[in-house]
């Protein structure tokens, strides 16, 4: 693996070594499109929205109770609610970042104000919770299995990265206050302190990323021993088994992802991080095992993960029943959390082609357009048309009826905020010869590689609606252009336009590489096939065997009632699909009736956009 210069870039993963480096939002700009639009409505409308839900839930005003010394009473929300302000400060960081937001501007005055509320909270010490530790309320660290202390410290670690890397000089003080709770937690449960998990990993990947970016060891020594304290069954035993907690099986032993899918996610993601910063090449081999295999069986065809509704969790290898899929969008932002990180790592392209899928199949059908309702689970299949939600009101977590404005358990709206504000972070990697490209969006990319090679691109798309994606350059360089051609791609091409001459070749599913003495215009454009594809389950799927989804290009597509006329528990394949004019529709029978007609499939992740309907993804066959 590669060392990498420790200028780090603006980026929520950045690892000392590896074979890519991370591009960060001070390299690449998403510029419009796809991307762009949610990246907007998510600066515009989302921040507003999800601040306004953490005020008058009475979340952030639970730390003017603390910083007051009157908790516990008045306090209100679950255990963790301190976690959304966390994720919300992380959003607002990345956000400052990607806009270039000035000093005075209303986002960095917002942001400010809220880190100070939550510093006034912080105990002289370093403790930091609005739920433990005062009279009246349990104590410190008395409840790992549910108190989520150590998680919701996690997420402010993350914020604080977030923070240091968008304005290092920033004098705000989050990250002092990340600093100060990070120390506490190494004399509390270092080697000499507890041994002791959290039950809710999360502040293992928050530590190592901290350890980096403040270049402080202990921190990332004290991430490795929570990674290898799990496994011992020193949580307690309840009723869905110790595996919830990832405390049954040891994470070099564990063969794929299971228990709770975002806490499975998030302690494979921190595991990853420990094994890149440790060199410890046999837990890197066991976790990518890990993922081969829960992609393999545990993952469904839209890159949602989690099957279980009573524990939020993975079930059994094949077991992916689409009218019970949890897939909860947090599930999803820690898939592509630790897929990213084994990208970085390695260099498989398959990693970015699951967080192609996940990005456009669970985390952009979580928010509706407006940017001000969500899903927290997303079902492959609705059998009831859903009752629209209070706009004022609080839903409850796993209802999938119709995106709603809040949840009594509110993780995934500020989870999808994050993610959008942080999503150029995502789009291109650099190593000693060149740029990767991962994901594709209208975008400038500009960097400079280790031996001072300036790198300019300018990236247009219509993508997914269309599939070409034309790279300009934009400054004269010798290095090598690396595009994902992802694995449905069959029959891409790629073209070279320079020096007057355009020469076309073929481009097989995973990567093409150009490598030449680039010149200011010259042009080199991928070109992906995204004609219409109907595609068969696993056998060992027995909930959907004899059943088939379409797929358009990175976007599953879905039939929901309102365009086939009739409850789709009726509709059976009764022919190709046939597309024009970037629509596509599939000729269905009526079960019922046994009328045939052609009827209009959606993408999934709009799904539920034009009112309540019956939906699903796989389509029977007979």
């Amino acid at each position: 693996m590669t060392m990498f210069d420790t200028t780090a870039p603006a980026a929520p993963v950045v690892p000392t070594r590896g074979r890519l480096r991370p591009l960060g939002l001070d390299d690449v700009r998403i510029t419009g499109g796809f991307w762009g639009e949610r990246q907007a409505v998510n600066g515009t409308a989302t921040l507003d929205h999800i601040e306004s839900r953490l005020e008058s839930e009475g979340w952030l005003p639970n730390f003017d109770l603390a910083a007051a010394g009157t908790l516990p009473e008045g306090r209100r929300g679950r255990e963790f609610a301190d976690s959304e302000i966390y994720k919300y400060l992380e959003a607002l960081a990345w956000e400052i970042g990607r806009t270039d937001a000035a000093t005075d501007a209303p986002l960095e005055q917002r942001f400010r104000a809220v880190v100070s509320r939550v510093g006034a909270a912080q105990e002289t010490d370093g403790y930091l919770n609005t739920q433990f530790g005062r009279p009246g309320q349990g104590e410190r660290w008395s409840d790992l299995e549910w108190g989520h202390e150590l998680y919701c410290l996690g997420h402010l670690f993350q914020a604080a990265v977030a923070r240091h890397r968008t304005r290092p000089d920033a004098d705000d003080g989050l990250v002092a206050v990340a600093r100060r709770a990070a120390e506490l937690v190494c004399g509390e449960f270092g080697t000499d302190g507890r041994d002791a998990i959290c039950g809710h990993a999360e502040v293992e990947v928050g530590l190592a990323e901290l350890g980096r970016a403040l270049g402080e060891q202990r921190f990332i020594d004290q991430a490795a021993l929570f990674v290898e304290r799990h496994g011992r069954g020193s949580l307690a035993e309840i009723e869905w088994g110790q595996e919830y907690f990832q405390d049954d099986v040891p994470v070099r032993a564990a063969e794929a992802l299971r228990g709770h899918a975002v806490r499975a996610n998030y302690l494979a993601s921190g595991a990853t991080d420990v094994a890149i910063e440790l060199s410890d090449d046999r837990l890197l081999d066991a976790l990518r095992g890990q993922w081969d295999r829960t992609v393999d069986r545990r993952t469904y065809v839209t890159g949602g993960q989690g099957s279980h509704h009573q524990d939020e969790a993975f079930g059994a290898d094949w077991e992916l029943p689409s009218d019970r899929a949890y897939s909860e969008t947090c599930a999803g932002v820690g898939s592509i959390m630790f897929s990213w990180r084994l990208l970085l790592a390695t260099g498989d392209t398959r990693h970015a082609d699951l967080i192609e899928r996940t990005l456009f199949n669970v985390v952009a059908t979580s928010p509706a357009p407006d940017g001000r309702a969500f899903y927290y689970a997303n079902t492959l299949h609705q059998r009831v048309p859903g009752a629209p939600a209070d706009p004022e009101g609080t839903s409850k977590r796993a209802s999938s009826s119709l995106r709603a404005p809040w949840f009594e358990v509110s993780c995934c709206p500020p989870n999808v905020a994050r993610t959008f504000a942080s999503l150029a972070a995502y789009v291109a990697t650099a190593d000693d010869e060149g740029v990767q490209l991962h994901q594709y969006a209208p975008a400038s990319v500009r960097t400079t590689l280790p031996d001072g090679r300036v790198i300019a691109l300018d990236i247009e798309t219509g993508y997914p609606a269309d599939g070409g994606i034309r790279v300009t350059i934009a400054d004269d360089a010798e290095f090598t252009l690396t595009l994902r051609v992802p694995a449905w791609a069959a029959g891409a091409t790629v073209r070279v336009d320079a020096d007057g001459e355009s020469a076309q070749h073929p481009a097989a599913p995973g990567v093409v590489e150009v490598r030449r003495a680039f010149r200011t215009g010259d042009v080199v454009e991928l070109t992906l096939p995204l004609a219409a594809r109907v595609t068969s389950p696993d056998p060992r799927v027995d909930a959907v065997r004899g059943s088939v989804v379409v797929e358009r290009g990175p976007e599953v597509l879905a039939l929901e009632s309102l365009d086939f006329g009739a409850d789709v528990v009726d509709a059976v394949v009764a022919g190709e699909p046939v597309e024009s004019g970037g629509q596509v529709r599939m000729p269905l029978r009526n079960r019922a009736s046994g009328e045939v007609a052609e009827a209009l499939l959606v993408p999934y992740h709009d799904w539920a956009q034009r009112g309540p309907s019956t939906m699903r993804v796989w389509i029977p066959t007979a």
